[in-house]
C-alpha cells in the first residue's frame, strides 16, 4: 500500500517521536452490507489504550466488479461506528482502497483500518532513543498458533 505522507487532521496524542507501530488490516466480509459488529470490539480497543485508530474505511465490490468506497461519515457505517475514533488521520490514500477493492471477490466488502499500537509506543521510543532498529517482524499465522497448543495439550 501506498501510504499518505500526511493527513487533513491529526488525532491528539499523536506525535512523530513518540507514535508506537502502526498496522493496516483488511478484514473481508461475504456481502457487501455492512452491519457494525466489529464496532463494539475496536471502540474497546480505543478506549482501553490498546490501539488508537488512525483511518477507518470500507469498501465493497457488486456482482457486475462495481467498486464504492464507503466513508466513516456516511449514513451506512456512521452510527455504528462514529465513536471507535475522534479523528481520522487519511493515512489511507484512495489508490490503496481501490487496491484494496480490486482484490475483493465480486458481492463482498472489506473493512481497511490503520492503528498505531499505543500498546507498544514506550519500547518503540526506547528502541529509537538507543539507536536501535528492528530489523524484523513477522505475526504467527492463527492457524499455526492453534496447531502449536493443540499439540501441547495432546502431550
Amino acid at each position: 500500500m501506498h501510504f499518505r505522507e500526511g493527513g487533513s487532521l491529526v488525532p491528539s496524542g499523536l506525535h512523530a517521536d513518540t507514535v508506537g507501530p502502526v498496522d493496516v488490516a483488511v478484514v473481508a466480509f461475504e456481502g457487501n452490507r455492512f452491519n457494525g459488529d466489529v464496532a463494539p470490539a475496536l471502540r474497546e480497543l480505543q478506549k482501553n489504550g490498546t490501539v488508537r485508530i488512525l483511518d477507518l474505511s470500507f469498501v465493497r465490490k457488486a456482482a457486475d466488479g462495481s467498486v464504492d468506497v464507503v466513508e466513516l461519515a456516511d449514513e451506512e457505517v456512521a452510527e455504528a461506528f462514529q465513536q471507535v475514533t475522534d479523528a481520522q488521520f487519511d493515512l489511507l490514500s484512495d489508490e490503496d482502497l481501490r487496491t484494496v477493492a480490486d482484490e475483493l471477490p465480486p458481492e463482498s466488502s472489506a473493512l481497511v483500518v490503520a492503528w498505531e499500537n499505543t500498546w507498544a509506543a514506550r519500547l518503540a521510543t526506547a528502541v529509537r532513543e538507543s539507536r536501535g532498529k528492528l530489523l524484523h517482524l513477522e505475526r504467527i499465522p492463527r492457524d499455526a498458533v492453534v496447531e502449536a497448543v493443540a499439540a501441547l495439550d495432546s502431550e
